[in-house]
């Protein structure tokens, strides 16, 4: 099967005189090629005209520093445009009218599918499930191809740095079917410790659930290589992407994945959609995850028959404009190009923990850089005697900087760092170096403010 590749749609840019205007084309090897010919210009200067929430202050008359982009990214008036037109142009219900505006509702909405299956390389298009996020995709995996294929003493493979989403499904599986839950441990350069990972699996592992970077230690794990090693013992793997998907090119048939996930939310489109990748015949061996409309072939009274993938799985009338929406997200990165982002975001990765380690008393969680070790666009750290939540509260309140603070839902992993919380800072393309400055300055004086009172 073929991927279909649609073409780049052209959109309004928020500044009518943005050097990225030039990059809206038919062609995504002509955006590479335009773009890389403005080195001298750093790709968030380039970017950041396109999204019109970051051109604000707050908390009276706080310049907003954005750097929660783990959590949430933000959105570019291309998406926002995307949205209200489909509202106000074809909002109708899918597959099921025969009027124009059901048949063009259905038309974006299958076309959005089509864009996300060309942008992880999927074989087709039906391979890709619209979920509610990523966290109903796991759901919807441990539902229905757990339940479905895991026996009492099988085993289930994670690392103790997984987000709760990727543990408790797992869980819940395992009570039900009597399977059993293998955690693998971090190393001492705090990356999840891949030479146990060798010692974990056997012909008893069913699946592998690993992270492919990690949203509190920004390591990034070699999953082609973790994959092959599954497939070895007959394992099937499952792949939380949703923090490589927005940062770097991700090739779901060069990984050889069984299944990924991944939010629209973290990769510059809406809230409310996320997607399942899975492999033609485990998602058509798969039962229904939910009963209802649009999922079935036939009903009768006493038993109904369901309809081939991914249709089986998106009952009820799904999320329509949002799905639009993760479509125009996709156009507006593949218009910069994955390889461009993961480029400049590893530089400014770099640049954020080089500054961050030179802050007094800071500890910062993950592996250490080096030519060898990459890491995500993301520290997280705590600062000896002062609570992350109050750092970051101050950080807002005075200086209108954007961070994370708590356990970024991964508990079990500060359990293990023997911290109960920590801050952290993420970042995006659209973020600057003067956006690191400008929080690096922001945190220094936050300490100072609270070494005050000591």
């Amino acid at each position: 099967m073929e991927a279909v590749v649609p073409k780049l749609a052209s959109f309004t840019f928020l500044n009518p005189n943005s050097p990225l205007r030039r990059f809206s084309s038919p062609s995504s090897s002509s955006c590479l090629c335009l773009l890389s010919s403005t080195d001298a210009v750093s790709l968030g200067h380039l970017t950041r005209p396109d999204f019109p929430i970051l051109h604000q202050q707050v908390n009276g008359s706080k310049k907003l520093v954005y750097l929660d982009n783990a959590a949430t990214s933000q959105k570019p008036i291309s998406v926002l445009n995307a949205l209200q037109n489909y509202y106000e142009a074809h909002n109708s219900n899918v597959h099921r009218g025969v009027h124009y505006l059901s048949a063009k509702a259905t038309e974006e909405y299958e076309l959005a599918r089509k864009k996300v299956a060309a942008f992880i390389n999927a074989s087709d298009s039906r391979e890709i499930v619209f979920t509610r996020n990523a966290t109903e995709a796991i759901n919807l995996v441990a539902y229905s191809w757990g339940l479905s294929n895991l026996k009492s003493g099988d085993e289930i493979v994670l690392s103790i740095a997984e987000h709760h989403s990727a543990i408790v499904p797992w869980q819940i599986a395992a009570q039900k079917t009597g399977a059993v839950l293998k955690f693998l441990d971090i190393n001492e350069d705090e990356v999840p410790d891949l030479t146990k990972l060798r010692e974990l699996l056997s012909r008893k592992t069913k699946l592998v659930v690993l992270h492919h970077v990690s949203n509190v230690l920004a390591s990034v794990l070699p999953m082609e290589v973790i994959v092959n090693w599954a497939h070895n013992v007959g394992a099937k793997v499952l792949v939380d992407a949703c923090q490589s998907v927005p940062h770097m090119v991700v090739d779901v048939q060069g990984l050889d994945a069984d299944f990924l996930v991944a939010s629209s939310h973290k990769m510059c489109g809406p809230t409310g959609i996320g997607f399942l990748y899975g492999k033609s015949d485990l998602l058509s061996a798969m039962p229904p995850f939910l009963g209802g409309g649009e999922m079935i072939s036939d009903v009768f009274l006493d038993h109904s028959t369901y309809a081939d993938p991914p249709s089986r799985f998106e009952a009820g009338t799904p999320a329509i404009g949002e799905a639009v929406g993760l479509g125009a997200a996709i156009d507006y990165l593949s218009a910069i190009g994955m390889q461009r982002i993961h480029e400049y975001e590893t530089e400014l990765a770099k640049y954020l923990y080089e500054n961050l380690v030179s802050v007094p008393n800071i500890r910062i969680y993950g592996p250490k850089p080096s030519e060898n070790v990459h890491r995500g666009a993301l520290c997280s750290f705590n600062i000896e005697d002062i609570h992350p939540t109050d750092l970051a509260t101050i950080l807002d309140q005075q200086h209108g900087v954007a961070i994370r603070s708590g356990h970024h839902c991964a508990q079990p992993l500060h359990r293990h760092l023997g911290v109960n919380a920590s801050a952290r800072a993420s970042l995006h393309f659209y973020n600057t170096k003067e956006d690191v400055d400008d929080f690096i300055q922001a945190l220094n004086e936050t300490v100072s403010f609270f070494n005050m009172f000591k």
